[in-house]
């Protein structure tokens, strides 16, 4: 079942503690944006050094990779959305969480939920589940030397990491975050044949923003990243 190649149910609880540590705060949005954006800084020193991504050209080629590998998840997402209606709620989280041996308060519950459902549809859709997977992959990865975890991370570990790849070959000047003046310049810098005009830039922009506070975090960049790649086009 994929949800055990996501992480292994014996090692998951205490490769946790990044998120758990949150979680239970009042402040639990900012603490694990902060949390992502160190771990985004750490890949992009030990892991990005010799990036093949150069243009925007690159990354819309790995659009129909991204398609096809993250609706692989979906049977996953069919699986707790017991009702059928297309998200899930708490309770249906509550479950997949401990089917991940994972027991958490209610309230914890509840924080986790409030950071995934990015629309505040009060439903975790498909969309935001896949920001769920992406949270769970890179705050739950050991960075110690336990290969029985890391070969069930990698296969859907590989598709994350592209994606933080991607991202960060927006974020040119490495603070963690997008603005609408670097994405613009990067979006016409790296593709100047094709220069995006202006007003198409700043929708693209926009369509991440969603607190409209003029900084994009990583886990909006994914969630505006995965509808560019369209992957609910042909559903």
């Amino acid at each position: 079942m994929l949800i055990n190649v996501l992480l292994s149910a014996e090692v998951f609880a205490h490769k946790m503690g990044a998120i758990m540590s949150c979680i239970g705060k009042p402040s639990n949005k900012r603490c694990l944006d902060d949390k992502l954006q160190r771990k985004i800084a750490e890949m992009r020193r030990y892991k990005f050094g010799q990036s093949k991504l150069k243009s925007v050209d690159s990354v819309v080629m790995l659009f129909p990779m991204f398609k096809e590998k993250l609706k692989a998840f979906r049977g996953m997402f069919e699986q707790y959305d017991e009702d059928s209606n297309g998200s899930i709620e708490p309770n249906e989280l509550k479950k997949f969480l401990e089917h991940l041996e994972l027991h958490l308060t209610e309230q914890e519950t509840k924080n986790l939920f409030q950071y995934c459902d990015l629309d505040g549809s009060k439903g975790i859709q498909f969309n935001e589940f896949i920001v769920l997977l992406c949270l769970i992959h890179l705050l739950a990865e050991s960075s110690s030397s336990d290969n029985s975890s890391k070969a069930g991370l990698s296969q859907v570990g590989e598709i994350f990491n592209t994606i933080v790849e991607v991202f960060v070959f927006f974020d040119q000047n490495g603070d963690g975050k997008l603005n609408q003046k670097d994405m613009v310049r990067t979006l016409n810098e790296t593709n100047p044949r094709e220069r995006s005009p202006a007003r198409i830039s700043k929708h693209r922009f926009q369509e991440m923003d969603w607190d409209k506070n003029g900084q994009v975090t990583f886990r909006e960049f994914l969630f505006g990243f995965i509808n560019w790649v369209g992957i609910d086009a042909d559903e």
